[in-house]
């Protein structure tokens, strides 16, 4: 017992983890409660092109600010809700679908990132930890940050959350009652986006979509109730977030891997013994011929 409690709290002596931790927990919480919306509505496309999408703002933000992380936030948060909002608006006023429109914003804005970034010779290092995430890395700072956006984020869709499922699951009721569902929808693809934006440091661009998909989806094959779908995809975020910095630790590998790697590790077990759902579980419960 002496060891399991030795290894619980030796890297908690170190501000870093402790910071990594928190945001981590923060980070696994917001993503799981956006993403049980994007996982319902099908939008998990969007909100990988969205993650690479954002990389022209990180780019100016790089260009103008050099590496402080401060300036590089707002500027990938701005060019998030006006990417998010320009597919939205493409989609509709085009009459071309909403999938080809993220397709064509999302190659357009990943190209314009690598250009920008490439006219500096040092970005690949620099730039690294929005790729890939750097957690332990962290500061006071960062954290407020996460804790403000997430917060907003997560008041939002519990305020209208009522609102959010109308419009998801029935759009003839959302107009009967007169929702403006054109200004929901908007607002959710803001609300993703500032999710991808607190999520950066934490497992980066190329591992974002996992945080918003994979607890979803986990909670999602073991509740048919949405409210507990929610809170169930929450726990899986924070759950992961937690086992996924600790298994960085002592297995000294990437922390934004880690933490995906046990996100797909709740999916797996959910896949193979989900009541009623799981692979294995349907298998035992059917008849023998």
């Amino acid at each position: 017992m002496d060891g399991l409690v030795g290894i619980v709290i030796a890297p908690l002596q170190y501000g870093f983890m402790l910071r990594g931790l928190a945001a981590s927990v923060m980070v696994g919480i917001v993503c799981a409660t956006v993403g049980t919306y994007v996982v319902l509505r099908g939008m998990a496309f969007f909100g990988d092109a969205l993650a690479h999408a954002i990389l022209p703002g990180v780019a100016v933000g790089y260009l103008v600010s050099g590496s402080a992380r401060g300036p590089l936030f707002w500027w990938a948060l701005g060019t998030a809700i006006l990417t998010a909002l320009g597919i939205g608006a493409v989609g509709k006023e085009a009459k071309i679908k909403e999938d080809t429109a993220i397709g064509i914003i999302f190659a357009a804005m990943f190209a314009l990132g690598i250009a920008l970034i490439s006219r500096t010779q040092s970005y690949a290092v620099d730039l690294a930890h929005f790729l890939f995430g750097d957690v332990l890395g962290v500061s006071a700072g960062d954290l407020a940050l996460t804790a403000a956006f997430g917060g907003l984020v997560v008041l939002t869709v519990v305020a209208l959350y009522k609102e959010f499922l109308v419009i998801s699951f029935d759009p003839i009721l959302a107009a009967t009652l007169r929702l403006p569902s054109s200004l929901l929808h908007y607002l959710l693809l803001a609300l993703i986006a500032i999710t991808i934006v607190v999520s950066l440091q934490t497992v980066g661009i190329a591992l974002m979509v996992a945080m918003l998909v994979t607890p979803a989806a986990t909670a999602y094959l073991l509740t048919r109730r949405l409210p507990l779908m929610m809170a169930l995809a929450a726990f899986l975020g924070a759950t992961s977030g937690v086992i996924g910095l600790y298994l960085s630790y002592y297995a000294s590998i990437a922390s934004g891997a880690a933490i995906v790697l046990v996100c797909s590790a709740f999916f797996l077990l959910a896949v193979l013994f989900a009541p009623g759902r799981g692979v294995l579980t349907n298998r035992r419960a059917k008849p023998s011929q």
